[in-house]
């Protein structure tokens, strides 16, 4: 049985295909215009880049869910060793307790000198009191040592399954790329662009905003690569991350997450080094001035320089 893949591209191949014919005549089925199919491409490229950012955030939770497990690790050795002391004080009362047997505090107040009960009564109060704070103490510390493991035993188990997911999105994405590709070289006679690298003037931008506008324009002609943050290649929000790290300022490899980490601006006060935001957070470039930014499109493509309004953005952000 032919795989899917096959599948497809034999189906986009024949849209391409001037006319069929049918067993009653000849008749004439108009191949899809070229607009049309670049529309079924467009379609595709934003649905898979949507995969693909659902996919870096992914990657993030798990960074994250990672970085928990090592503090709650590293947790559980104090949380140990204040559970040993507690416990042992608790065992010295246990047994002490024992060994006096039913002696309690009316036996001691009443025997003895007199004139020494309020002595005997404020000690008496005090080894109390002393008893009980360690009794609470191995309480508390047993708690805290049974959540901290808990705690732990949660995390790893949501990390197994995190590990489980990234690995279906990362093998849906490579389906879906391979489709997204047959589609542009049945319609274009490729699968990938080669735009070139930049050849015209880098603005001049003082600051870390003009390092990360310089690092976007030497990306230009790159090629877009899911969950890519170069050298060699992009995604839109990979692209954005480098770039800024080239300034020194640390981005979440995730466009909805570099909303969240930016400032919120309006498109007139838009300087060069902002970010713009477009598909509800889906995806994600750099503006560089004069109404236009760098950004890496989609599977296929290049990282291009064009004008902002490829599409109607739906948030601005500076860098914090």
């Amino acid at each position: 049985m032919p795989h899917p893949r096959t599948r497809l591209r034999a189906l986009v191949v024949a849209l391409t295909a001037f006319a069929i014919t049918t067993s009653g005549g000849t008749a004439a089925h108009a191949a899809p215009s070229a607009n049309e199919l670049k529309k079924k491409i467009d379609a595709a490229s934003a649905k898979l880049e949507d995969v693909t950012e659902s996919y870096n955030k992914m990657r993030l939770d798990l960074k994250k869910t990672k970085a928990d497990a090592v503090k709650l690790e590293a947790s559980l050795k104090p949380a140990q060793t204040a559970l040993t002391a507690a416990t042992e004080k608790v065992q010295t009362i246990a047994a002490t307790t024992y060994m006096q047997g039913r002696v309690g505090p009316m036996n001691v107040l009443v025997s003895g000198d007199q004139g020494s009960l309020l002595e005997r009564m404020t000690f008496l109060e005090q080894v109390t009191r002393s008893n009980q704070q360690d009794i609470d103490a191995f309480t508390e510390t047993t708690q805290t040592f049974a959540e901290r493991k808990a705690a732990l035993a949660q995390t790893q188990t949501k990390q197994t399954a995190q590990v489980k997911e990234l690995a279906a999105r990362k093998e849906k994405i490579e389906d879906d790329l391979q489709d997204l590709y047959d589609m542009r070289e049945a319609a274009f006679g490729s699968a990938t662009e080669d735009t070139g690298s930049y050849t015209g003037e880098i603005p001049d931008i003082p600051g870390s905003a003009g390092k990360a506008v310089t690092f976007a324009f030497n990306q230009i002609g790159k090629p877009y690569g899911y969950g890519d943050a170069g050298p060699n290649s992009y995604d839109c929000s990979g692209l954005t991350q480098a770039s800024w790290a080239a300034a020194g300022k640390s981005l979440p490899h995730n466009a909805a997450a570099q909303y969240s980490a930016t400032a919120r601006i309006s498109r007139s006060d838009l300087q060069p080094g902002d970010l713009v935001f477009y598909r509800s957070n889906g995806h994600v470039a750099i503006y560089v001035g004069g109404g236009k930014i760098i950004d890496a499109p989609s599977a296929g493509r290049d990282v291009l320089h064009r004008s902002i309004d490829i599409m109607t953005p739906n948030g601005y952000g500076r860098i914090k």
